[in-house]
């Protein structure tokens, strides 16, 4: 089978790498060609656009920034859906809107193509480690057909029921982690605030009742002082833009997700839009009025 890759950003390329290491021949486009370099170097096959590559590969995996590229690229004149010959597998890998992956799956059934929307949770470890939770709208049986490939990438992968599911199930991880992200960097700049080390609070917070993914690695990375993307404030603020769109539509009320909102847009107004998550610490800092770099043992300011 010859695989398609579209997009090579943090997570994207460590993808797919492991597609590569599994042995398949890959064709790969990203609109910066230059990010794509590396798996060039290493034998995958450069395409000129996304149509490009659908015409030659049996299975096509996306991720990209937001929904107005997933758009692009799969409704383009020059996208998938209108270049993939029939039989062929479109995994769209991007956090977006389930409308939009069941408008995909429509216009692909329409061509004889399949379709599924196959979000992710792991961020950049994850995506190194091929240890992410991918989880999986669309047809059974192509689902079924994909889990070779897609064990290549993730370790807990589940198929949630019929196209956007998956993307919904990802709205409902990204609301989880938006409320758990407060709770993270509250917690940290209290730990400061008392004089505690707080890598020594996580220690002993990241194995009780308060254990989380976001505390453990996210946390660890806030004391280090290290605040690059594993996974951007500018596209987490997507996410949650889409979630409570969502909610809206379905009349729900979601007001931790909302506060988690303002916060994060915060954190893009202050210019922090191309940090990491964790970077919503740098906020709580601004509304303290403390420069409470949590690295080391804490002091009492």
């Amino acid at each position: 089978m010859n695989v398609g890759w579209v997009g090579t950003g943090v997570m994207g390329y460590s993808m797919c790498s492991h597609i590569m290491e599994a042995g398949y021949p890959v064709w790969v486009y990203t609109r910066t060609k230059d990010k794509a370099s590396g798996l060039i170097a290493r034998g995958a096959r450069w395409c000129d656009s996304p149509g490009e590559l659908a015409g030659v590969c049996d299975i096509v995996f996306t991720i990209v920034g937001y929904p107005q590229d997933v758009e692009e690229v799969y409704f383009s004149q020059t996208g998938l859906i209108g270049n993939a010959r029939p039989g062929t597998i479109l995994v769209d890998m991007t956090t977006s809107s389930p409308s939009l992956a069941r408008r995909i799956s429509r216009a692909s059934a329409e061509r004889g193509v399949h379709a599924l929307d196959a979000p992710v949770s792991g961020g950049d470890i994850g995506a190194r480690e091929g240890t992410l939770a991918i989880m999986v709208g669309g047809e059974k049986g192509v689902f079924d057909r994909m889990l070779p490939l897609l064990g290549s990438l993730g370790q807990n992968i589940s198929y949630m029921g019929e196209a956007g599911s998956g993307q919904n199930t990802k709205m409902s991880n990204q609301i989880l982690i938006a409320s758990t992200m407060i709770g993270v960097v509250e917690s940290l700049l209290y730990a400061y605030r008392a004089g505690l080390d707080p890598a020594g609070v996580i220690d002993i917070i990241g194995k009780g009742a308060a254990s989380s993914w976001s505390i453990n690695n996210l946390g660890r990375r806030i004391v280090n002082g290290d605040f690059n993307p594993g996974f951007f404030i500018k596209h987490f603020i997507k996410d949650m833009g889409i979630a409570l769109d969502e909610a809206l539509r379905m009349k729900l009320a979601l007001p931790g997700l909302s506060l988690a909102m303002q916060f994060y847009t915060a954190a893009a107004a202050l210019g922090h839009e191309s940090l990491g998550t964790q970077g919503l610490y740098k906020v709580f800092e601004t509304m303290n009025g403390v420069d409470a770099h949590p690295a080391g043992t804490g002091t009492n300011p």
